[in-house]
């Protein structure tokens, strides 16, 4: 697959999930996907638990957009910006953060990591790329 055919094949998954068509979404995934929570939390495996975690629970509304995509072989990092509602509280907020996935050759997502937005230096390093030089 070529760079281009992997980001819009990554932005047709998240197209998919934002508008809760959840089994497209995880059709993207490697039926023994991990997916590695920021802030330490356990690891999700599996593409039945990810379609499990999808599922609205905390949050009546979550959008998730990617501001900006690099391909590095098997490796993509994204940044992504999300827009949430809290199911309860009605309470919205607005958060962005770094995700690592790798795909296999067939473009599956076989593993999945978030890390938040002032760890890009750890997210670039996930995925293989240097430092971002400023400016």
């Amino acid at each position: 697959m070529t760079d281009e055919e992997i980001i819009e094949r990554l932005r047709a998954g998240y197209c998919a999930f934002n508008r809760g068509d959840f089994d497209t979404a995880v059709a993207f995934f490697h039926p023994d996907v991990e997916y590695v929570p920021v802030g330490g939390q356990p690891p999700i495996r599996g593409a039945d638990q990810i379609r499990a975690w999808m599922e609205p629970s905390a949050f009546e509304r979550q959008v998730i957009e990617p501001r900006d995509i690099v391909v590095n072989g098997d490796k993509v990092l994204l940044l992504l910006h999300s827009e949430i509602r809290g199911a309860g509280s009605g309470i919205e907020m607005e958060v962005e953060a770094w995700t690592v996935m790798t795909q296999d050759s067939d473009g599956l997502i076989t593993r999945m990591e978030t890390f938040f937005l002032h760890d890009e230096a750890e997210a670039r390093a996930a995925a293989g790329l240097g430092t971002r030089e400023p400016g």
